[in-house]
């Protein structure tokens, strides 16, 4: 059996679980064969918007809960979750510490270089969510069936053998005001790090995995897992690098196959305040 890679963190966000387009399994799967001492979930883990309308929470993103357990109880690994607008629900217990989990609104993560990093989601600069509630979430019933359509295009290229591609994401990249607007988005999260005298900005949200420099400041979005499939990664020499789930999962998937058998009878291992949490959302 292979060794999963170890990593110092390991950032993920905007999972969406709760919802069809969420890829629960494949994010699990790469928490399988990727360790760290800090996971850092950067908001929309769960997706508390689509849980209340037409959303449902199925045993494959009860996995990746348990599979964040794993780590925390097998790794010692280190949990920061920071709540996204689409887990705004979460905001009623932040903020809150658990053993080795804590739950906040923004974290500053000191990387293994000495450079200091603002972690936020990212809504807070997005007009829309954090101003027009009503409007987002009207948006949000035309981004779901954007990624419905994805899900249909991609199953018919996966039956001719063809690899992923993210419609959603190639049609966002057409659109000149998509453009303009993560531009914008990118340059205000890069001030807000600067006024907190900090090197860097993590975030996620917009869904466009991305690293790149502003000035003094590296700007670090995650991604997400609903299109790009991605995570950052930093090493223990404090180097970040985006990972996508197709670089890894062909090479492991014997591993993967052999180890799920150790998830069957996981649920039980969920805390109740989760089990709480989600009986609630899915009233």
């Amino acid at each position: 059996m292979n060794t999963p890679n170890h990593y110092r963190t390991i950032v993920l966000s905007d999972i969406h679980l709760g919802t069809k387009g969420s890829k629960a399994k494949e994010v699990t799967r790469f928490l399988k064969m990727n360790t760290a001492d800090t996971l850092i979930l950067n908001g929309d883990i769960i997706d508390g918007w689509q849980l209340k309308k037409s959303g449902e929470w199925k045993r494959k993103h009860t996995k990746f809960m348990q599979r964040v357990l794993k780590m925390m109880s097998n790794h010692h690994t280190k949990v920061i979750y920071l709540r996204g607008n689409h887990d705004d629900f979460l905001e009623q217990f932040i903020p809150m510490r658990i053993g080795d989990l804590h739950l906040v609104l923004e974290w500053i993560y000191e990387g293994a270089n000495g450079k200091k990093y603002l972690v936020t989601h990212g809504d807070i600069f997005d007009s829309v969510t954090s101003k027009m509630a009503w409007l987002a979430k009207l948006g949000d019933i035309g981004y779901t069936f954007l990624l419905w359509l994805n899900r249909i295009y991609n199953e018919y290229r996966s039956k001719r053998g063809l690899p992923y591609y993210s419609l959603s994401q190639a049609i966002k990249a057409k659109v000149k005001q998509a453009v303009s607007y993560i531009s914008d988005y990118e340059e205000k999260l890069v001030g807000l790090a600067e006024s907190k005298n900090c090197q860097g900005i993590i975030c996620g949200h917009i869904h466009q995995p991305v690293i790149k420099q502003y000035g003094n400041i590296e700007y670090l979005n995650s991604g997400d897992w609903v299109e790009s499939l991605s995570a950052l990664v930093e090493d223990f020499n404090g180097e970040w690098s985006l990972v996508y789930y197709t670089d890894s999962k062909t090479s492991n998937m014997h591993d993967i196959v052999a180890d799920s058998n150790d998830d069957e009878d996981d649920e039980a291992d969920l805390p109740m305040d989760l089990i709480s949490i989600q009986k609630r959302l899915s009233a």
